[in-house]
């Protein structure tokens, strides 16, 4: 069998994408983490809405993402309505960044 262009390595390089963070991989997960990294805060109405998951589904992945340490829940008021509000911890931040790094350099491996 010969190897492609980019010889040996190349595969091996694309075999990296096996490293990537499942937990932040998953679509839904993904997104979440995405929105968080580009806000401070966000509510779970904001989150629910720029996602489009169900109420259940949403709160199924915040929760795996803060089981992991990726994600901060703070409940609290607004006057006297409740209100819960997701930030991205730092090891969350650095997961994302971490996986944006791998996920570029897989790309750049294929030539798109």
């Amino acid at each position: 069998m010969m190897a492609g262009r980019g010889g040996p390595t190349a595969a091996g390089d694309l075999q990296r994408i096996l490293e990537v963070d499942r937990l932040i991989h998953e679509p839904a997960r993904l997104l979440i983490v995405a929105l968080l990294a580009s806000v401070r805060e966000a509510d779970f109405l904001f989150l629910q809405r720029e996602t489009g998951l169900t109420k259940g589904n949403l709160s199924s992945h915040l929760a795996r993402l803060e089981q992991a340490g990726y994600v901060r829940v703070d409940k609290g008021f607004r006057g006297k309505i409740p209100q819960t509000v997701y930030s991205l911890t730092a090891e969350g931040r650095a997961a994302f960044k971490t996986y944006r790094a791998q996920m570029r350099r897989t790309m750049s491996r294929t030539g798109s």
